[in-house]
């Protein structure tokens, strides 16, 4: 991969339309040039944060057909380790 470039908004934008058009990660990165922590920086809403509702007028009026199989929410973490119930279910 070549050196890293500084994400834009209008990088951003698209990064949402991708991701709700389920690009893999992978090739966003490859794309834009960037770690994946700046994906998830966009999908958290840390990093310009006004993007999302700019991107999803965008993708309601180019991905009409697609608007019920989309959540237009920004990422949620899930916190790694295990679930205090999980080893229940093997009992």
């Amino acid at each position: 991969m070549s050196s890293p470039r500084a994400l834009t908004e209008a990088d951003a934008i698209d990064i949402w339309i991708a991701r709700w058009l389920r690009a893999r990660r992978v090739d966003l990165c490859r794309r834009y040039q960037c770690d994946p922590r700046r994906l998830y920086e966009i999908w958290e809403g840390q990093r310009f944060p006004a993007a999302r509702e700019k991107a999803w007028a965008l993708f309601q009026e180019q991905y009409p057909a697609l608007l019920d199989r989309v959540d237009p929410g920004f990422h949620r973490r899930v916190p790694r380790g295990r679930h205090p119930d999980q080893l229940e279910m093997f009992c």
